[in-house]
């Protein structure tokens, strides 16, 4: 056997022209970069970089750029984004995307992502279990791309295509060049069906439309996809000889393309199913039909939740109903809950026919043609989406396929919609469960406590807590995880509770953060066990030390309070954690703990604690390195004794109105909002 090539790469060509694989450079005289996250927003992002970077070209007068057209620009911006949709939707990891300049004025466009096992699809070959969750996809590089590829590397797929200016040189006379073009779709389908990448009758039917649809200025750059309609038809004197058929196909040949593409950046934006349902109805109408509804089904329910009786359906809701003319909304909303679509096999694409709602639209809307389409995404139907037009026999081929690509983003941006829904009921379940439901109150102290964390939708990796320990004594508690996430939430759901187990079995500070810094290691180590056993199970290599899962190191500040007749006793310690301050009546500051490890890194470590007597008008105020560690530019909060100059011009305010003026300042410190949790308590004798 022959030793494994560390690269392969399928080519196809549209023109003679020589292809690079992507990394290589054929006289590069320019290029621009950017990483990307795997989301819906990749596309959006990767758009906006191309067209800085040909903006800024064009600008320098690079060589090669005074060849460039309207009709390039364009073509770049399609391309760059099917290619990064591509790899959002079949790799789902980050996507690395290069646009590179030659000196010919010749654009390479590049899209790396780090699953090389799935190839990208075309949408040729689709089984009767799959629903395609992509618009025309592959086919529109083939037929904009002077040369199109997929490079193969260890661990990355690229997937490259290059686009010619008009007028660069390229070796071609030019009634060569006019045999090329007039070729461009024939040779895709040679080239690229030999290497199984798009079948030749998408190619040919589709092909005359994209290069039309592209090489026309954006429809983005002349109006808001979101709330305009169609742009103005053809002079009076063309308008009676081209009808509405003619209106649909100009449009379409002026903007369709953009239209999906600024459509997918809209819908990819909104995290609310509700919100998508409103934004299609005014994506489709009156652009594509005169009416619109959305239907949403409820997931909990199962694939069964439609009902046979007439009129009554199980699970699902008229989310949205929308028509050019708003006085026939409501009348449209009522006959549609009367007929809703009928049960249909969710894995079967396309639209299917709907009842017309009768006389719901008024006399001149008695008649015309309804269809419905399944939105279904990750293999999950979602709801339905159903178009009408007044007055006509039928919908043309060319709306019809462009509504059903336009419902595929719309069940990707539903899904995507509940999947936050999902994740931010279980991150708020769980956030709630993390943190105390109510801070204890202490004889003779006042509290305050403020708790911000950065990610509105996770877990946050700071904690708080205040509570009775039996025997007079009262334990509080602010601590910070490594980390964010489920991660750091397994952290704090083991600390907390052991925390107040130990405190209400009478141990010590001291105590408790050895007993606390042992059980860290040991769920570690037992962590590490368990995951070198799975993998030797499953055939692995053996785990050397240090690379199994590591523990999640915690910085805590823990202490008693003991009212007394003279005041209050504080007993406290640091470990790896903000020292904790104390502001007396007169202004002064100081921090009363020494700094000690953080838990869960040495196994013998041995703590200590320091005690104080808490005054009347003494504030101890405790906080998380989200404070300290708050930044603008190079500098921090606390550089400079930050924290305790900003507690020393609180003197004479009450807890409340400490922890108000701290977070104020905190705030205000950087121009940008925190990158970090912030949690702070403040203690105040009275």
């Amino acid at each position: 056997m022959g030793a494994i090539p560390t690269q392969r790469e399928t080519v196809s060509r549209a023109t003679g022209a020589p292809a690079h694989p992507a990394g290589v450079s054929a006289r590069e005289c320019a290029r621009a970069h950017v990483t990307l996250l795997g989301s819906s927003l990749a596309p959006g992002a990767a758009r906006e970089m191309v067209r800085a970077a040909l903006t800024d070209w064009s600008a320098l007068g690079l060589p090669g750029t005074r060849h460039w057209t309207e009709h390039l620009a364009a073509d770049a911006l399609v391309v760059v984004s099917e290619l990064v949709t591509n790899a959002v939707v079949h790799a789902g990891t980050d996507v690395e995307v290069v646009c590179r300049l030659e000196e010919t004025g010749t654009l390479v466009v590049e899209a790396t992502d780090h699953h090389p096992s799935r190839a990208p699809r075309s949408g040729d070959q689709e089984t009767p279990h799959e629903i395609p969750e992509y618009g025309r996809g592959l086919r529109l590089v083939a037929a904009l791309a002077e040369s199109w590829g997929i490079t193969y590397r260890p661990g990355t797929k690229t997937v490259w295509a290059r686009l010619r200016a008009a007028g660069a040189e390229t070796g071609e006379t030019p009634e060569a060049a006019g045999v090329t073009e007039a070729a461009d779709a024939a040779g895709v389908v040679s080239a690229a069906g030999a290497a199984g990448v798009v079948s030749a009758a998408d190619v040919v039917d589709g092909a005359d439309m994209v290069r039309t649809a592209a090489r026309i200025e954006a429809y983005g750059a002349e109006r808001d996809p979101r709330f305009s309609g169609p742009p103005a038809g053809p002079p009076p004197e063309r308008e009676a000889g081209t009808g509405r058929r003619g209106r649909d196909r100009e449009w379409l040949g002026r903007g369709a393309l953009s239209f999906l593409a600024e459509a997918s950046d809209l819908l990819a934006g909104q995290l609310d199913e509700d919100l998508v349902a409103s934004l299609t109805g005014q994506l489709i109408v009156p652009r594509l039909a005169d009416w619109c509804a959305v239907w949403l089904e409820d997931e909990s329910l199962g694939r069964g939740a439609w009902s046979d009786a007439p009129g009554a359906v199980v699970g699902a809701r008229l989310a949205r109903v929308w028509h050019a003319g708003e006085s026939h909304i409501e009348e449209l909303r009522r006959a549609l809950e009367k007929d809703p679509p009928r049960p249909r096999d969710p894995w079967r694409s396309g639209p299917v026919a709907h009842p017309w709602p009768g006389d719901a639209l008024g006399p001149d809307g008695a008649h015309g043609v309804a269809l419905a389409y399944r939105l279904v995404a990750g293999g999950r139907p979602l709801g339905t989406l159903v178009i009408g037009r007044s007055g006509i026999a039928g919908f043309p081929d060319e709306i019809t396929g462009l509504v059903e690509d336009l419902s595929r983003r719309v069940a990707l941006a539903i899904g995507a919609a509940r999947q936050y829904a999902r994740q931010a009921t279980i991150s708020a379940v769980l956030q709630r469960g993390l943190l105390p439901g109510a801070v204890a109150e202490i004889p003779g102290v006042r509290s305050a406590l403020v708790y911000e964390p950065c990610d509105k939708g996770g877990p946050s990796g700071d904690f708080y807590d205040l509570f009775p320990a039996g025997d007079g004594r009262w334990c509080f508690a602010v601590g910070d995880v490594q980390g964010k996430g489920p991660e750091a939430a397994v952290v704090i759901g083991l600390a907390r509770p052991w925390l107040r187990l130990l405190a209400r079995e009478e141990y010590g500070v001291p105590d408790v953060l050895d007993r606390l810094n042992q059980l860290l290691l040991d769920d570690a180590t037992e962590a590490a066990d368990a995951a070198a056993r799975a993998l030797v199970a499953a055939g692995g290599p053996p785990v050397a030390p240090g690379d199994g899962p590591q523990t999640r190191f915690l910085s805590l500040l823990y202490g008693e309070l003991v009212p007394h007749a003279g005041g209050v006793r504080c007993t406290l310690a640091s470990a790896g954690h903000p020292l904790p301050l104390l502001l007396g009546p007169d202004g002064t500051v100081r921090a009363v703990a020494e700094p000690q490890t953080l838990l869960g890194v040495v196994e013998d470590a041995t703590y200590t604690s320091e005690t104080f007597e808490l005054c009347s008008g003494d504030t101890l105020l405790c906080v998380t390195d989200g404070v300290t560690e708050r930044r603008s530019g190079s500098r921090q909060f606390d550089d400079g004794d930050g924290l305790a100059t900003a507690l020393a011009g609180c003197a004479g305010l009450d807890a409340g109105l400490v922890a108000e003026r701290i977070r104020r300042l905190v705030h205000e410190f950087g121009a940008r909002p925190p990158e970090d949790d912030l949690a702070l308590l403040v203690l105040q004798a009275e």
